[in-house]
Parts: structure tokens; C-alpha cells; sequence
């Protein structure tokens, strides 16, 4: 439970948010940019303490939501080969793919199993030799090191049977996606405060510098939500632009040299699809030639047909881009919902549309 200083404190935000966004003609749209920040947002109920001059809106910073069909369907190929092991995040098993998934894969006989790091993944392939462990790496910044560390950990220990099957994607290159859309209408970003913990705040500096848009990197409590929403109505009430650091209890301007090294001696960037925002230039991460052998899609490449349009009327790209809210989706609620979702933003714990489902009615909590 928060402190009743904590609970002064966020009155007071509150209070200062409303006394800075009186009066305005249109709300201001903040976007965040971090799964662990929206279910956090919803959870708090922050919603509907906001006064109605302040609309949030989530972006794609859900990792398995934005991965698109079509390696997901890799993915699915690869666990119904009698040689193969996929091993996974938990959300990855009912993300659907053009016509399967891989829960639907298990129940077939693939083997399929849940891990919770890439060293998990690593341990299963020492103790299954004659199988050929494939880890689905899916995530951002934040997760990439700890992928690079098991590929590093596998050539030092000869382990020849453990692979990647890599989706790794960075934030920054997806915010210049969004605001590349003329349709797009934000006004400042609450930016990812695990994201930004290995690539420091200074990564996020072409917001003010190329678009004039503030940013906040912030934590994930309530208080802490509210003083970066309050830093960031602050400077967009006053036409300012800045990038504030609102976490530096663990972020840093230059983010973690050590992370950022691993990342790099391992993986490169490259062109990646997005579910909702297409194909974007240097926003993906594949590994380096050196590496290449651990790459599952390169030891073993698939011919497989192009992905079809979906026609269930899921709009989860909708939703990544902040176009639309979940509840304007159809499908929203009644033939979507967690238990047989039509899309990965209601699969994943961390999507927009699980965390509307849950918590959209909530109401304000301190712990």
C-alpha cells in the first residue's frame, strides 16, 4: 500500500493537471509507448481520475502484438517438425497466425514449450541433443541482451542444436512510423521506462529535435504515472519540448553501455514488419553473419504462401496506431475476448485490448 503522502501527492498532480488543461478547445493526446505502462494505466484506473482535456492513448509497445502473421506462421511450421522443439513466452501460444497457432500446434503433437528466459531455452537444448531447440525471440530493446547473451553463451559452450527464431524490434524507428502518418495526432509521448533503461533517455531526443514533441520517460507506479503525465501536460500547455526523465532511479541519459554492447556484437539492424504499421526501415534486429548459424529461419528457410488478409474484422493494427480505441472494434467483448481472442492485442497480457477488457471500468488504486 502507498503512503498517505503518496496519495497527497497524487491529488496534487491531479489537481495541477486539471488546472493546466482548463479551458482547451481540443484534449490533448499523450501516447504510451509501453505494454507494462498501459495495463499499469488501466489497472490504476488513471483513465478516469484524467480530467476529459487529457486523452491517452496506447502505441505499439507491446512486443507480441505487433508481431506480424507471418512469423508467427513460421513459428507454427517450424513446431510441427518431428526434430524440432519451440520453445516460448507464455503469450506467444494463443497469438493467432493466418489459420493455426501454436497452442493449436501443441494440441497436434508439436512440441511446444513455455520458457521464461532464453538460457531456459538454452537448458533444453543441452538436454535434448538430438533435437533442434528453436527460441522464439520476440520483444524490444529490453530483452534483445538477454538473447544475445544465450547465442554468445551456446557458441562458448558448443551447444550446435539451439537457435533463434528472431522478431527482436526497436522503439524509436516505430515512433517515427507513427508520426510519419498524417493522420497521426499526438501531442507527447509517455516513453518506456524499461526500454529506456538500456537505451537511455537521450535515444528518444528526436522527438523534440525533428517533430517539437515532448517526451517523459516514466515508472510504472500510479504516483509515478501521474508525475510523468504531469511533466508532460506541463510542457504541452506551455508549446515546450523537451525529453524529461521522470525514472531516473534506474535510467540514464546514455542508457546501459553494457547492454547496448551485447546487442550490438551480436545482432544488426534491419527492415521489419509491424503488425499495424507495416514495413519499417532499421527497426528490426537480425543477427550478425557471424552468428548467422544460430538463425533457425536461415539453418532451416521456409517457402511458405503469402500471408492472406485477415477478414475476421480484428483492427489491432487500429489499435497499435492509436486510431482507434478497443471498444470501437466489433469484434471488441463478444467474439473477442481473452478466451478466444481474434488478435494478438487481446492475447497478450501486456496488449491494449486484454487490458481494456479487465480493467477498462476500473477505478483509482495506490498499490
Amino acid at each position: 500500500m502507498k503512503t498517505n503522502s503518496e496519495k497527497e501527492l497524487s491529488a496534487r498532480l491531479l489537481d495541477e493537471i486539471r488546472k493546466s488543461t482548463a479551458g482547451r478547445e481540443k484534449p490533448m493526446r499523450l501516447m504510451e509507448v509501453c505494454g507494462t505502462h498501459t495495463v499499469s494505466i488501466f489497472r490504476a484506473g488513471l483513465r478516469q481520475l484524467l480530467p476529459p482535456e487529457v486523452e491517452l492513448v496506447s502505441g505499439p509497445g507491446c512486443p507480441v502484438c505487433v508481431t506480424p502473421d507471418g512469423y508467427m506462421d513460421e513459428a507454427i511450421a517450424y513446431a510441427g517438425m518431428e526434430d524440432v522443439i519451440v520453445a516460448t513466452f507464455g503469450d506467444m501460444l494463443k497469438v493467432p497466425g493466418s489459420a493455426s497457432s501454436l497452442a493449436e500446434a501443441a494440441a497436434q503433437g508439436g512440441d511446444v514449450r513455455i520458457v521464461y528466459s532464453p538460457l531456459d531455452a538454452l537448458t533444453i537444448a543441452k538436454e535434448n541433443p538430438d533435437k533442434k531447440v528453436v527460441f522464439l525471440a520476440v520483444g524490444f530493446e529490453t530483452t534483445a541482451p538477454t538473447a544475445a547473451a544465450a547465442v554468445l553463451t551456446a557458441e562458448r559452450e558448443n551447444v550446435g542444436n539451439f537457435f533463434l527464431l528472431s522478431a527482436q524490434k526497436l522503439v524509436p524507428p516505430a515512433i517515427r512510423a507513427l508520426l510519419a502518418d498524417e493522420d497521426a495526432r499526438i501531442d507527447g509521448f509517455i516513453l518506456p521506462g524499461h526500454v529506456a533503461v538500456v537505451t537511455g533517455s537521450d535515444a528518444f531526443s528526436f522527438l523534440p529535435a525533428e517533430y517539437h514533441l515532448p517526451g517523459v520517460v516514466a515508472g510504472f507506479s500510479p504516483t509515478e504515472l501521474l508525475r510523468g503525465i504531469y511533466r508532460l501536460v506541463r510542457q504541452v500547455a506551455a508549446g515546450e519540448a523537451r525529453i524529461e526523465n521522470e525514472y531516473k532511479s534506474v535510467v540514464r541519459p546514455e542508457g546501459n553501455p553494457a547492454a547496448q554492447e551485447m546487442t550490438a556484437r551480436v545482432y544488426e539492424t534491419c527492415t521489419a514488419e509491424w503488425r499495424g504499421l507495416g514495413v519499417i526501415p532499421d527497426s528490426g534486429l537480425d543477427l550478425r553473419e557471424k552468428y548467422r548459424r544460430f538463425d533457425f529461419g536461415a539453418v532451416r528457410p521456409l517457402s511458405l504462401p503469402p500471408v492472406p488478409p485477415k477478414k475476421n474484422g480484428c483492427r489491432c493494427g487500429e489499435v497499435l496506431q492509436g486510431k482507434i480505441l478497443p471498444k470501437e472494434c466489433k469484434l471488441f467483448g463478444t467474439a473477442c475476448v481473452p478466451e478466444h481472442a481474434a488478435g494478438p492485442c487481446m492475447v497478450s497480457a501486456e496488449g491494449v485490448c486484454a487490458a481494456w477488457h479487465k480493467y477498462g471500468g476500473g477505478v483509482f488504486q495506490y498499490d
